[in-house]
């Protein structure tokens, strides 16, 4: 037999739709929020009880509702912001349909108290489904209105029975009010719950969007912070916003996205950024991003303002087909225009004899080819470093070298599978499979101290005590760091995390290598004697072995030797950073005789570990700045950085996001507490 089809009850149509916007506190504090800002407000104020569930009061300051409306401010499709259906087209505001209010009233007891500007006192009513339930009494009030919602879902068993955590309501209230009060620099917002005395979330009506950032999710987010903006006038499109460099990172993505000035979400674009940020970042951690888009053309725009889901997707947002509109596009010189071939990165250094200056010039950063064009060439050299302070390096025009791959234990492709991501990794990498060095790889991952790498990531850098030592705070503690040890085991596992995968110090003159091996000899450390031989004879044997081992060189380590024996390249390992040059001529004497050329694990090993000594900060290639030589200050410029600024901006900061600390680090002396605060609390209380 067939069912009897029935018109539902007018108050269960109201309670079914109700349940459909307001699914839990979060949802109503949320619209209510929306119509504060369509009110005009300058100062939002949000308190809760148990998570919401017992007790929601929003109160701005507002242009307030008249109180001849207030008679009907809870019904359905009841609105002052829209009056027939063409004015959809240049609606502004957040509600438009007037069902905010009407929704939660039918499952909570709602208390509306407001004052408009013109009005002598307030007035206050009480609704139930929909309806008041006594005319507006007057009462004393500030102008705004205040919304009182009490008992949500009190008529809704089952609802209320799956929102029984007050604490991860409370979590979702917060994350809410947070973004808007990010999104709205403008405006004053605060949020606690019932009888606290301080505020979860409090931001100031003249502060800016990073000084919101910076108070609601700290000084660690807004330091590593980068503006970003791009408008499109054919597209009718524009954005802004602040992401954060690969400098931070978090173990779940951050990501406040808003499309016309409304709270949504899209699964699609978070992919997408996460995919190019997977380069930048270590493996498992995520970026810190907050994106504002504003679409005026309804052609390209797709956004669900009101209903069920606040969600976007990504085909529906702007037009996908075109090339300048990747992501990728964030990460390039903003003079410089996409490239469809493999990009040579330099950066060019002073090097030659020991009392040269040195520092970093010009880099370059371009697109790499599409895959089909890496399946049959091998890159020369690729762009390390990550995203700098500023979100793009120099461009400085560089020809682009393509030969075919030699190498079966290289591939050419994406690398989605790569265990650690350092500092001079990029979208497109070759990826090495080459046994030995996946070896040296798990040999550093297994002799990893958690405790320690859980410092390093989280620690204030006080100041250098010498090139070789520096202070630093970890919680109540202060530590003595060895400098020198920490860069040198950084650069090693930089150089085997990213083995192949370097940009270019591209020296400004090249460095004879009979030079530089003549001037090694010269130097006690060298440890020559006369049974040893001529140090002609050293010098030469020295360069004509080093120009056996151009290719691997070259290839591995981006370690480049020209047809004459000059040295007219080196690796070069994270942004912003050059090796002291002083120490360039025991580093090739050591290349050619400490180096285990025989064995490929060993022979890796070892050149990876005299690389690393030759780059690390080391006291004896370190002047004081107090005495700088005249020579000195003739060579440098003011884009060379004192050492103090190096070791605190560059390697500490390398330190925080690269460095897997051995676990002899914690035993050996090279990382020793100094102090604990409670431990001194102690010594005071004797005293």
């Amino acid at each position: 037999m067939a069912g009897v089809i029935r018109r539902l009850d007018e108050a269960v149509v109201n309670r079914i739709a109700a349940g459909e916007v307001i699914q839990r506190p979060a949802n109503a504090i949320k619209e209510m929020i929306e119509n504060c800002l369509d009110a005009k407000s300058t100062s939002i104020q949000v308190i809760v009880k148990e998570g919401g569930l017992k007790l929601i009061q929003v109160q701005d300051n507002g242009c307030g509702i008249r109180k001849e409306d207030l008679d009907i401010v809870c019904e359905r499709f009841t609105t002052s912001k829209l009056q027939k259906f063409e004015d959809l087209a240049s609606i502004s505001t957040y509600g438009f349909r007037g069902e905010a209010l009407a929704s939660i009233s039918h499952v909570a007891h709602v208390t509306v108290t407001t004052k408009t500007a013109d009005a002598k006192c307030a007035f206050r009513a009480t609704y139930s489904d929909g309806k008041i339930k006594a005319p507006p009494k007057p009462c004393a009030g500030n102008q705004g209105t205040q919304i009182t919602v009490e008992d949500l879902f009190y008529n809704v068993n089952t609802r209320r029975k799956a929102l029984k955590n007050p604490n991860e309501e409370y979590a979702k209230i917060l994350e809410v009010v947070s973004r808007y009060a990010i999104h709205n620099s403008g405006i004053s917002f605060s949020l606690k719950k019932q009888g606290d005395t301080v505020s979860d979330v409090r931001t100031l009506s003249n502060a800016s969007t990073v000084d919101n950032i910076r108070s609601i999710f700290g000084n660690a987010v807004s330091r590593e912070l980068i503006e970003v903006g791009c408008e499109d006038a054919n597209l009718a499109f524009k954005m802004k916003g602040y992401i954060t460099n690969a400098n931070y990172s978090v173990k779940k993505c951050i990501f406040l996205l808003f499309i016309n000035h409304r709270l949504v979400e899209s699964a699609a674009l978070r992919k997408a950024i996460e995919t190019v940020y997977a380069a930048y970042l270590p493996k498992s951690t995520h970026p810190f991003l907050y994106l504002s888009e504003v679409v005026k053309s309804a052609a390209n725009s797709s956004v669900v303002t009101k209903g069920t889901s606040d969600k976007v997707y990504a085909h529906q947002m702007v037009r996908t087909d075109s090339r300048e509109q990747k992501l990728d596009a964030f990460l390039q010189p903003v003079n410089n225009p996409p490239n469809t071939g493999p990009a040579e990165v330099t950066t060019e250094v002073n090097a030659g004899p020991p009392e040269a200056a040195s520092r970093p010039q010009d880099a370059e950063m371009e697109e790499v080819s599409d895959l089909f064009e890496m399946a049959d060439v091998q890159e020369d050299v690729r762009k390390p470093g990550g995203l700098s302070e500023s979100g793009h390096l120099s461009p400085e025009s560089v020809p682009s070298r393509k030969r075919p791959r030699e190498e079966t234990d290289v591939e050419m492709e994406k690398d989605d599978t790569r265990k650690e991501m350092t500092a001079a990794c990029t979208p497109r990498r070759r990826i090495i499979n080459l046994t030995s060095v996946l070896t040296l790889q798990e040999e550093i991952s297994n002799q990893g101290h958690a405790k320690l790498q859980e410092m390093l990531r989280d620690h204030s850098f006080v100041g250098c005590v010498s090139p070789q030592w520096a202070l630093a705070q970890y919680q109540t503690k202060l530590y003595l760091l060895n400098t020198t040890k920490l860069s040198q085991e950084l650069f090693y596992q930089i150089l085997i995390y990213d083995f192949a995968n370097f940009g270019v110090l591209r020296l400004s003159e090249p460095a004879p290598l009979y030079e530089l091996s003549m001037l090694a000899l010269e130097d006690p450390e060298s440890g020559w004697t006369e049974e040893d031989g001529p140090k002609e004879g050293l010098a030469e044997y020295i360069v004509e072995f080093l120009k056996q081992k151009t290719e691997m060189l070259k290839d591995y380590f981006s370690l480049e030797i020209d047809e004459e024996g000059n040295l007219i390249g080196l690796p070069l390992l994270i942004d912003n950073y050059v090796p002291p040059m002083e120490g360039l001529p025991m580093f090739i004497l050591r290349l050619a005789t400490e180096v285990n050329w025989d064995e490929e694990k060993e022979c890796f090993e070892s050149l990876s570990k005299e690389l690393s000594m030759f780059y690390s900060i080391r006291k004896q290639y370190v002047i004081d700045e107090a005495n700088p030589t005249n020579s000195q200050n003739e060579d440098s410029d003011s884009s060379s950085k004192p050492w103090r600024w190096t070791v605190e901006h560059v390697l500490y900061k390398a330190f925080r996001t690269h460095l897997l600390p051995p676990e002899h680090f914690a035993e050996d002396g090279n990382i020793l507490q100094l102090a604990n605060l409670p431990d001194l609390y102690k010594v005071f209380e004797r005293c």
